[in-house]
């Protein structure tokens, strides 16, 4: 139990580690976990109910056909707040784009190129992200309408009655505000429906008012869907060194978060399928599109959720309210919030209850959640991210520095001893039994702990895998500045320095740790750093920052325990010679 099972220990946390974050990866894609079972489902009853199968939908024309078709028929009405750009089509009254005023994107380093790096080329400049689009590569939009019967749905021709705008006071945020409002109307049956989307300044979430009036002489039962279809295309811009969920999501109080990849949408819905509350959405890296209840209406509607696949590259998610019985000469209005933007946990914790969910960090969450809210309450102190996740960090090492403590004064007496472990190899040569007897022996008189190097990095990874979950996921790094050349802590560093320093800080690391007696062992601990360095070129800023400000304080702390180990060793010297 020497130096063999120590470097034995440490590829068994290695490989377990590799293991965690393949079923993390798993679970971020929607997957089940390794470690837990099939979502959980609700019973289906025998009462007649809505069906998905009656939403309209374009099954067989694929996503460029659709795209086609919505070009070629477009006739949109834009309508806007200083958040939101909106494109409404007059046919099926569907948002069919969605410019975000205020969120920019650039593309990635990646697509530039090593050899363009090196020349210095830089990625095309800012533009707006675009949710919401139809074109003839992409297809992502949000719908409604009605079934049950012969009513309008969102294929059907709506006018435009009208935009207006006007000024009010806004509860939320407490100050007057500009509200605009463009409505739609369509009969068909003897069924109108007229829709309204309602904007205001400093918001995403548009209020999207249906008020179904009955013309005929006979009952009418409607139901009310509410739909996102979008292709499973990866958005643009995304990173090609780390993956992220794309893809629909629902959320009940009873079935709780569940995400559906792309590729498990069948016959056989794996989600909850019933319930009187909850929402959808389209997730995608940072940036949310849902279907959520307004909380202003307090009727809880039965409601059915489903997911679709329309084509090999064409996917729907949705809701179905049965809005019940509704008599001649009357009608009915209802209303639901449509969310088009960041994953801002703020925002989206007062929208919807478990909204904020879709800023998902798989098994880890337990962790990260909390972190999260001590990196937001440090933002609110120092007004700037980057040195949030520079405190954050001195946080948890401060609260891990006993433990690391431990392992680095191992760690420093396995270095002291390493020449007497040499000449107790070379003592022994090829007798295993004996050397290892021998090198216990030295371990108890010298009061060493074979594995205590290894117990602080168990601990850690739990702790580096969570933080690594939150700066990843975190939308409000976007566009966030740390020091002069660090513009964005989402993006990678543009002069790769914070990488460059991190590379030596993990050389000097090396330098600082016992050396191990095998030969490619040694090998392995030169090269290691420059294989990070390179990995940690294309990372978000704010990432290597987090790793760099880590690899300092292990440096400071290990620096400070062998002090501690040389002065409590030079006075047992010295009072040995006495």
């Amino acid at each position: 139990m020497g130096s063999d099972f120590k470097r034995t220990f440490m590829w068994v946390i290695l490989v377990g580690a590799c293991f965690m974050l393949w079923d993390n990866w798993q679970v971020y894609n929607g997957r089940p976990s390794f470690f837990g079972g099939a979502a959980p489902q609700t019973a289906q009853t025998e009462e007649a109910q809505p069906s998905a199968d009656a939403v309209p939908d374009n099954k067989g024309s694929g996503a460029e056909a659709v795209a086609k078709g919505m070009i070629q028929a477009s006739r949109p009405v834009e309508v806007s707040n200083n958040l939101l750009k909106l494109n409404i089509d007059e046919q099926g009254a569907v948002v069919t784009r969605a410019e975000l005023l205020q969120e920019h994107q650039q593309a990635d380093w990646t697509d530039v190129g090593l050899a363009g790096l090196i020349l210095g080329n830089k990625p095309p400049q800012l533009k707006n992200i675009v949710m919401l689009d139809v074109t003839p590569k992409h297809v992502y939009v949000a719908q409604s309408g009605l079934i049950g019967g012969d009513f309008p749905n969102h294929k059907s021709p709506f006018k435009h009655v009208g935009t207006k705008v006007e000024k009010k006071l806004d509860a939320e945020q407490k100050k007057e505000v500009n509200f605009v409002t463009a409505t739609f109307e369509s009969t068909q049956g003897a069924v109108t429906l007229r829709k309204s989307f309602e904007l205001a300044d400093g918001r995403y979430a548009v209020m999207v008012r249906n008020e179904v009036i009955n013309n005929g002489t006979a009952p009418v039962k409607p139901s009310l869907y509410y739909q996102i279809t979008r292709d499973d295309n990866k958005p643009e811009g995304e990173s090609s060194f780390y993956y992220t969920y794309t893809g629909p999501a629902i959320y009940t109080d009873e079935g709780k978060f569940q995400k559906v990849a792309f590729d498990d949408i069948g016959e056989q819905p794996d989600h909850i399928t019933k319930a009187d509350n909850g929402w959808v959405a389209m997730i995608q890296h940072y940036f949310i599109t849902a279907w959520t209840d307004d909380k202003a209406e307090k009727v809880k509607r039965e409601r059915e959720y489903y997911t679709t696949k329309l084509d090999k590259n064409l996917f729907a998610v949705g809701s179905i309210q049965r809005l019940g019985t509704i008599e001649p000469g009357q009608s009915l209005s209802t209303s639901a919030m449509l969310y088009i933007g960041p994953q801002d946990q703020q925002r989206l914790q007062y929208l919807a209850d478990g909204l904020e969910l879709v800023v998902d960090y798989g098994w880890l969450t337990f962790l990260a959640k909390p972190i999260y809210s001590v990196l937001y309450f440090l933002y609110g102190l120092v007004g700037n991210w980057g040195w949030a996740i520079v405190l954050l960090t001195c946080i948890v090492k401060a609260i891990l520095y006993p433990i690391s403590a431990a392992g680095y004064k191992s760690m420093a007496r396995m270095k002291e001893i390493g020449p007497r472990m040499k000449a107790l190899q070379e003592q022994y040569g090829e007798d295993k039994q004996r050397y290892q007897q021998a090198v216990m022996e030295l371990y108890r008189k010298e009061k060493i702990n074979p594995v205590g190097g290894c117990l602080p990095i168990v601990l850690q990874i739990p702790v580096f895998l969570a933080l690594y979950w939150v700066l990843l996921a975190s939308v409000e790094l976007r566009g966030s500045a740390w020091l002069g050349w660090v513009t964005d802590l989402a993006m990678p560093d543009p002069w790769f320095i914070l990488p460059a320093i991190m590379m030596a800080t993990m050389f000097l690391q090396i330098k600082l740790n016992p050396k191990p007696a095998d030969a490619m062992q040694q090998r392995m601990m030169v090269i290691m750093p420059l294989v990070f360095g390179v990995m940690f070129f294309f990372f978000a800023s704010g990432l290597v920052l987090y790793w760099l400000t880590n690899n300092v304080l292990s440096i400071l702390q290990q620096w400070y325990v062998n002090k501690q180990i040389a002065e409590e060793r030079a006075r047992r010297t010295k009072a040995a010679n006495r």
